[in-house]
């Protein structure tokens, strides 16, 4: 199932095909039909870029079905979340405010990642062989790092444990593998409202917000986002080198960073963090002579069917391919288009995440025998072997086969529970229509007026998320 309408988590190829069909045909009629996905067979990567970089193709969530069920799973506070602003005054104002949140020297950045890791390491036993799932493991580093981003100060254990909570939760929901628990998210919100009330911000906060909307801007923006997506891409490169020890082995003997940036790109390129971005026009766009798009339709963007094309051998993981590939020339766009939006921590990531992964290299030597897909819904199980531990084969083949044993069997019975619990969550969003309440209630200015739900245009499929 391309173009969008794959369930996130889809399992391998033994998983019951009768559950896998029923998960897709329960999330499109729920959802409706997508208007037109890009790239596929009529438009290619050109017309993809075209269109995701026109000036009309700029709206957030007004007039999108899609946009409940994110707003479902992004609660507290998706209206001022800085992804799903309508452009304007607002966004510019939020934007800014969040450049000068990521804002720091490259040594700075990389410091404070290099931190915040070694604090979470410290805790993983260097005398025996340890099982994680990596996403788990490095989520509270990126918690305290993003938290001293914004406060300027050491995350305390108690404010670590708040965002760690929330993030996890927000994306659990995301990939159907757990219910949202709105009180879980209420508990940072509260925190956060303390601290922004007594002034611990050291950053002026935007100012066309109000208090409680300032401290949802915090929570959605940097303790959910930041955090969620630092975690996910960390995932995915240990992951990657965990599943390919020549790579590993290359990344801890060269010197520099030129070869982990050549991993880090391949990582991204195979395993985009987003699966569909969509848009909604704000105006006509032609996508040919004969195919007009009228204002309010939507638009999705799949990276990895875009990440697919122009390059050989293309679901082959080789770092190697960069080096004689600039990413500013390839089908590679891991933080968005500069003309659309880009990710604000396009600059900051990649030096974070170097100074993450050598961290934990300088540690352990990464071994894994578990599937890697880009929803990675089984949150990366990982081996970490002590560099100073003496060899101990047969215990890390027996640790090997278990990994791979518990990850077969658990591929089917998540499916089984994304299955339920994404349908729970499709079907509640759907009642509660919390983006076409909002936009009803106070229309964007600028953007085509929000269309009633089950009138106009069909809705867009389920996301790749």
């Amino acid at each position: 199932m391309r173009n969008g309408t794959r369930p996130a988590g889809t399992g391998t190829w033994w998983l019951p095909r009768a559950v896998v069909t029923l998960r897709g045909r329960i999330f499109e009629k729920v959802n409706g039909d997508h208007t037109v996905t890009l790239p596929n067979a009529t438009y290619g990567p050109e017309v993809f870029e075209r269109i995701y970089a026109h000036p009309a193709v700029n709206g957030r969530s007004a007039g999108a079905g899609l946009s409940d069920l994110f707003w479902y799973w992004l609660a507290p506070g998706p209206e001022v979340h800085q992804e799903h602003l309508e452009p304007g005054e607002r966004y510019e104002d939020v934007a800014a405010t969040t450049r000068q949140l990521l804002a720091g020297s490259s040594d700075d950045l990389a410091a404070a990642a290099t931190r915040a890791f070694a604090r979470v390491l410290d805790a993983v036993p260097d005398t025996r062989i340890s099982l994680v799932r990596l996403r788990d493991l490095v989520m509270p580093a990126w918690a305290e790092f993003c938290y001293e981003l914004v406060f300027k100060e050491p995350c305390p254990p108690h404010a670590r444990k708040l965002i760690t909570a929330h993030a996890d939760d927000v994306i659990s929901a995301l990939k159907c593998t757990s219910l949202r628990h709105p009180a879980r998210r209420a508990r940072l919100t509260s925190y956060l409202a303390e601290r922004v009330a007594a002034g611990d911000v050291p950053h002026p906060l935007p100012s066309s917000l109000s208090p409680a909307e300032q401290v949802h801007y915090l929570q959605g923006t940097m303790f959910n986002t930041a955090v969620v997506q630092l975690s996910e891409a960390t995932a995915h490169v240990l992951l990657a080198l965990a599943r390919h020890p020549g790579v590993q082995r290359r990344v801890t003997q060269e010197s520099g960073d030129r070869y982990l940036t050549h991993v880090l790109d391949e990582t991204m390129r195979l395993y985009p963090l987003f699966g569909i971005a969509h848009r909604i026009t704000t105006g006509e766009v032609r996508l040919d002579a004969d195919t007009v798009l009228p204002a309010g339709s939507v638009v999705c963007f799949s990276y990895p069917d875009y990440h697919a094309t122009g390059y050989d051998r293309p679901d082959e993981f080789d770092p190697d391919r960069w080096a004689g590939l600039s990413a500013k020339d390839a089908h590679h766009i891991p933080f968005g288009v500069a003309a659309n939006r880009p990710c604000p921590a396009w600059r900051l990531s990649p030096l974070v995440l170097r100074a993450a992964v050598r961290e934990v290299l300088r540690r352990f030597r990464l071994d894994s025998t578990a599937a890697h897909t880009r929803s990675i819904p089984h949150r990366a199980p990982c081996l970490l072997v002590p560099r100073a531990l003496p060899p101990r084969p047969r215990r890390l083949g027996a640790l090997r086969a278990f990994v791979r044993a518990r990850d077969a069997v658990e591929d089917v019975t998540r499916g089984v529970r994304q299955l339920v619990l994404g349908t729970v969550m499709v079907l509640h969003a759907r009642h509660q229509r919390l983006a076409v309440r909002h936009f009803e209630e106070r229309p964007a200015a600028g953007c085509p007026a929000a269309r009633p739900e089950g009138r106009g245009e069909r809705q867009h499929s389920y996301p790749r998320h």
